[in-house]
């Protein structure tokens, strides 16, 4: 917060990105004709005559690699440059890892669009909402961005809002459930079992597994992270936003202490029966995947998205490897599955230098992302460079074959498309059917699982104060936690203890944090639950 102030300081004199010198293009549409009409109020004529808006356009990234490092000018890229022309915008588009923000807040050197990684209250945000960088969107939205604020979930504009005022546009999930359990049906095949629903027919599937010679029946990883499938059935996932209100007081989840133990107990059959590997707590994510891609576990966890992926790369590895997602199993309270995600995967803000035009005309830009002539672009490109359309209207899109060209895709659907419904790709996933598989397990499996929970956005202020005590990732729980997780499973503490665990949780400073989260909750201030919608 001590560079919020410097923020605030340097607002009067700064007016980052705001130079006409340093501005571009932006949008798309169906058949790649787009004339950046949409949603945009005039007439097209009227719409023709306008000049491009100009603004400065920050997109995020979480790696230094990519599409975007191999490309000299990102302006000249031809999909920046479709964009500009479907869209009538002139962009000075940049890349940014998200985590160097810290130096662009300090330097005061602020693009007209900032986009980052989460909501207004992550820390590559550097305080900058709270200090009056960026400007409150709800007029804006709600006279020119009607389609936004009808798409956009109730939740996920919660997460971008501070002291009840909207102050970005997010990348959003209408579906906040992404986790899936993957199988080997082959294998289950071979063991004359059914798909397991309940965690003791999950036991009995690997076992069975093991006596056919399978090497990891469940694939295990560090931190229980992609690992916490029986965490799930029995709802005491140990995450950020995972909190629920018991008797007047909102609590992390691990604090149901019968439930807990039912699932360390679980976890340690597994280790005891050799179930999951003995090094389960050391396990990278490098290693993790390699497993995977090698066809060594009958049954793991994963986002469902990857689903064509690891039957193309399982299936190199062991020919006749058939791999499927299969409903979660269920614990005795009839829950099961993985953590709902935030609601908001990036948030797209507006410098508080820029004139009340442009950020009209941004805000339509915006707007435009969640229509139809965006995701056709988005998904698929330009027509007669990467997809064709047959007699009927049907689309040949053409698939990257290369890493260079899965790249590319990621760029122009992943990076480049700022706002829509992130949850999946639903237009390109029907092209194939490995991607229409993907879609039924997410309309069909995932929309009936996973665990509501209460997240804080911003952060509670008490988790910078006890970091132990606080999720280091999202679906990373509190290190003070898991360590005494993965003794009592290796059986160097008795189980039993775990009464224990959360009174040294509260004596840590978990009680401030209790105090501070069910205030906030009280307050409905930045308290938001994460839940399917209805």
């Amino acid at each position: 917060m001590g560079l919020s102030l410097v923020l605030a300081a340097g607002l009067m004199t700064g007016c980052a990105g705001s130079n006409p010198e340093e501005q571009k293009p932006a949008n798309e549409q169906n058949s790649g004709e787009g004339n950046g009409k949409a949603n945009n109020g005039g007439t097209p004529a009227e719409e023709a005559a306008k000049e491009p808006t100009k603004f400065s356009f920050l997109l995020p990234t979480t790696v230094s690699s990519g599409y975007h490092t191999r490309i000299p000018d990102l302006n000249k890229d031809k999909w920046v440059l479709k964009l500009e022309a479907l869209t009538n915008t002139d962009l000075d588009v940049k890349v940014m890892e998200d985590a160097k923000y810290g130096v662009m807040f300090a330097s005061n050197d602020i693009p007209d669009v900032v986009g980052s990684i989460g909501g207004p209250g992550s820390k590559s945000m550097s305080g900058s909402v709270e200090s009056g960088v960026f400007m409150p969107l709800d007029d804006l939205l709600k006279e020119h961005a009607p389609n936004l604020m009808s798409a956009v979930p109730k939740a996920a504009w919660e997460t971008v809002s501070y002291e009840g005022q909207i102050y970005g546009i997010p990348e959003f999930l209408k579906s906040p459930s992404r986790r899936a359990t993957y199988i080997r049906t082959d294998l289950l095949e071979k063991t004359g079992l059914k798909p397991p629903t309940t965690v003791d027919e999950f036991l009995e599937v690997l076992r069975a597994f093991k006596k056919l010679g399978v090497e990891t029946p469940y694939q295990m990883r560090e931190n229980f992270k992609y690992a916490d499938i029986v965490l799930g059935a029995y709802d005491v996932l140990p995450y950020k936003d995972q909190f629920e209100l018991v008797d007047g007081q909102v609590v992390p989840k691990f604090f149901d202490a019968e439930n807990m133990q039912k699932a360390l107990q679980v976890y340690k059959t597994m280790y005891d029966e050799g179930l999951i590997p003995k090094e389960f707590a050391t396990i990278s994510s490098t290693d993790f995947t390699k497993s995977i891609e090698a066809g060594k576990p009958g049954m793991w966890s994963q986002n469902a998205s990857g689903l064509p992926g690891y039957r193309t790369t399982v299936k190199a590895a062991v020919p006749e490897a058939a791999v499927d997602i299969i409903p979660s199993p269920k614990g005795p309270e009839g829950k099961g599955g993985y953590f709902l995600y935030s609601p908001v995967v990036r948030t797209f803000y507006i410098n508080s230098n820029v004139d009340k035009d442009r950020a009209i005309e941004i805000v339509k830009f915006f707007d435009w992302m969640i229509s139809e002539e965006a995701e056709r672009f988005f998904s698929v490109g330009i027509e007669g460079d990467t997809y064709t359309l047959d007699a009927g209207g049907a689309i040949s899109y053409k698939f990257p074959a290369t890493k260079e060209e899965q790249e590319e895709e990621s760029w122009r659907s992943g990076t480049m498309w700022a706002v829509h419904d992130a949850t999946y790709n639903r237009l390109r996933l029907a092209l194939n059917e490995d991607g229409k598989a993907t879609l039924e397990a997410f309309d069909n499996v995932l929309s009936q699982e996973g665990l509501p929970g209460i997240g804080f956005y911003p952060e509670l202020n008490a988790f910078s104060k006890y970091p132990d005590l606080a999720a280091p990732q999202p679906d990373v729980g509190p290190k003070l936690i898991i360590d005494h997780m993965v003794k009592m499973i290796y059986g160097k503490e008795p189980i039993s203890d775990w009464p224990k665990v959360i009174e040294e949780y509260k004596a840590k400073g978990g009680d401030e944090i209790i105090k501070e989260a069910t205030e906030r909750w009280n307050d409905k201030s930045g308290a938001v639950m994460i839940e399917h919608e209805n």
